[in-house]
């Protein structure tokens, strides 16, 4: 069963930019949100408030884990980094991400 996209009208270009956004958190959200013309396309902007969401709560978990274990956990954080990669593949396939907390968060301020 293959996933439909969220929007028909979706471009190559939105596409891109939401999943870059998640490959490189928070730079690309927050250069969305700069740029006017992409920031007024519902795709790349949720894509991008969320993916800034995602990665601050991603390096607060980070912090925890590796101050909790002593600088052990810290080894095992950078493979948390390949979730990001899947939800950028998900971007890329035009499908609506959804993060636990992250994307009812983000609708109910009305950031996205």
């Amino acid at each position: 069963m293959t996933e439909q996209p969220v929007n028909p009208e979706l471009t190559s270009d939105d596409k891109l930019w939401a999943a870059l956004s998640y490959v490189f958190a928070p730079i690309v959200g927050i250069i969305v949100l700069l740029m006017e013309d992409k920031k007024a396309r519902p795709y790349i902007k949720f894509h991008g408030v969320q993916s800034i969401v995602a990665s601050v709560a991603f390096w607060i978990v980070a912090t925890i884990i590796t101050a909790v274990t002593v600088g052990i956990g810290g080894i095992c954080v950078p493979l948390l980094w390949l979730v990001f990669l899947y939800w950028a593949y998900q971007a890329y396939q035009g499908q609506d991400v959804k993060i636990p907390l992250v994307s009812d968060f983000i609708r109910k301020q009305g950031w996205a």
